[in-house]
């Protein structure tokens, strides 16, 4: 006898690979706006602030 197939069981699959590429998207797109920003603004204001040689 051929099995009966369970949709319910392929519809959960099909959310949760939905789920997996949505939030794979997301955290891709986090990346890229993070990778715009310095993640350490400090370190340039440091380097701002000394005097360039030569121009005191």
């Amino acid at each position: 006898m051929a099995r009966k197939t369970n949709y319910s069981f392929e519809k959960r699959q099909r959310e949760l690979q939905k789920k997996e590429k949505k939030a794979a998207k997301a955290e891709a797109k986090r990346l890229a706006r993070q990778g715009g920003r310095d993640p350490n603004p400090d370190a340039d204001a440091s380097e701002t602030d000394q005097p360039e040689p030569g121009r005191e």
